[in-house]
């Protein structure tokens, strides 16, 4: 019983990423101003950001991936594909990704997600 609920969770958690997933903003394709970094988390979840993830999202934009600096998933579906993976995208345990690096990555993307694309 308790592996059908975990399918099942899991099942729910996928669908709801690709539905959210699938929202987008005028945003992608636009680059960033510098990201302000005011704590030693932030640069962290910076260091493992541009380590595991900037080859396929630079800057948070799309690349061999998608885009997720325009994307309002949520904490625990972000938590979700890295730690499972999904299409492409690879999973990382938490040897590759520690929690603690991943409290730092998913605050980093917040404080991402945040900035302004600089005026035209």
């Amino acid at each position: 019983m308790k592996e059908k609920s975990a399918v099942v969770l899991a099942f729910l958690s996928v669908t709801a990423l690709l539905v959210v997933g699938g929202c987008q903003s005028a945003r992608r394709g636009a680059p960033f101003t510098a990201v302000s970094l005011e704590t030693p988390e932030l640069v962290a979840g910076q260091k493992v950001f541009q380590t595991h993830c900037s080859h396929c999202h630079p800057g948070g934009d799309g690349g061999l991936g998608p885009a997720i600096n325009n994307k309002p998933l949520p904490d625990f579906l972000i938590r979700f594909q890295i730690r499972n993976g999904l299409g492409v995208m690879p999973a990382f345990s938490e040897e590759q990704i520690s929690e603690a690096e991943m409290e730092n990555l998913l605050n980093y993307l917040a404080v991402l997600k945040k900035q302004q694309p600089p005026p035209d």
